[in-house]
């Protein structure tokens, strides 16, 4: 139960609108709302989430809303227009959410969109809005930023590192993450094999993974959504005996069990990645994570003791560390995961953050 507030919320999630929950277009998004889901219902709140249409998430009260998914904002560039396409899912989650505002305490938007943004001064209830990934666009930005200042404390983020990205960084609250940790099985004995997970797109640079297992010798485990089919196809015309497999997107049940059996995941963003959701899976697992010193990954990753950290955009430095790799300690990894990034440690921040925004 709640050690904050003397009697339970009522809360309305309203999910991203890039897809349905569970079909993995969300990227870390969906992975994240589970877990807020999780933490939340454990300490007694009542919670109803609101997600486009065929999304599935066990356990919880759903409303299914119908229409046209939104773009990727990750996809457009720095001076990108505000789109919103006719018959707008976003649009009508944001529709639901203000005819039945009233039922609830506190509105929590995940949805890296201009529009619900745009609405939070027309809304009569609070509304909490984690932005899930760090600056893009200048219409974004400005948008979130005059949100931030005349409604303080509505902002949260997952790194220190999202929010340096922000002319508002100090307006903004980190919450990190955290997960079912019950979920993910600790494996003292991998496989000769690397990892690494997530949407198959550029910014993700997954083409760099290729090149260093390439190099190794040691076969690439690849999971997560193609969400960009040229890119991938150009992947494996540019390396075409690079050791490499690609297993689809997997439940996390499903994903645990391979991945755990890996030697190390690679992270090889582009990008600033806001967070990282899997190098938290990846160590609850204990299997060390090599990445780009770059973004929330970097904040995350104990360089030389639950994994490495390397220069950006350089295979050398990934082929580097995993000839390092075997000298770290899988058991660090786990320990890691359950002091920082449990289900426990997230409600207490994420009931922080609720209480200082309502009072």
């Amino acid at each position: 139960m709640s050690q904050i507030f003397q009697k339970p919320l009522k809360i309305l999630l309203l999910s991203t609108s890039v897809g349905a929950l569970g079909s993995g277009l969300g990227g870390g998004v969906e992975l994240t709302l589970k877990s807020v889901a999780q933490a939340l219902s454990r300490r007694g709140h009542s919670l109803t989430i609101v997600a486009p249409e065929g999304s599935v998430l066990a356990g919880v009260s759903l409303v299914p809303i119908a229409g046209t998914l939104q773009i990727t904002a990750q996809t457009q560039g720095r001076d990108a227009l505000v789109t919103i396409p006719q018959n707008s899912v976003l649009g009508n989650m944001w529709d639901y959410a203000r005819q039945v505002q009233r039922e609830y305490d506190l509105l929590f938007n995940f949805a890296y969109d201009w529009l619900p943004f745009y609405l939070t001064p027309f809304f009569e209830r609070p509304i909490a809005h984690l932005v899930s990934m760090g600056s893009l666009t200048d219409a974004m930005d400005q948008m979130i930023e005059k949100v931030a200042v005349e409604f303080e404390g509505t902002i949260g983020v997952h790194s220190l590192a999202q929010a340096e990205t922000f002319r508002f960084k100090n307006h903004c609250r980190n919450l990190q993450n955290g997960f079912d940790l019950s979920l993910y099985q600790f494996c003292s004995q991998p496989k000769n094999q690397l990892a690494w997970v997530g949407r198959i797109a550029p910014e993700k640079g997954l083409e760099d993974a290729v090149a260093a297992a390439e190099i190794v010798g040691i076969p690439l485990k690849i999971w997560g959504v193609i969400q960009d089919e040229a890119y991938w196809q150009k992947i494996l015309a540019d390396y075409p005996t690079a050791p490499i497999e690609y297993g689809g997107f997997l439940s996390t049940t499903e994903l645990q069990q391979v991945l755990g059996e890996s030697r190390a995941l690679l992270m090889t963003p582009r990008w600033v990645e806001a967070f990282g959701n899997v190098a938290i899976e990846s160590l609850a697992c204990g299997v060390p994570v090599i990445a780009y010193r770059r973004g929330g990954p970097s904040e995350i990753v104990r360089d030389g003791e639950t994994g490495w950290l390397v220069e950006p955009d350089s295979v050398d430095g990934l082929v580097s560390a995993i000839h390092k790799i075997d000298s770290l300690d899988r058991t660090l990894c786990r320990q890691q995961a359950e002091a920082h990034y449990s289900l426990e440690a997230f409600g207490d921040r994420l009931e922080s953050w609720f209480a200082a925004l309502l009072h």
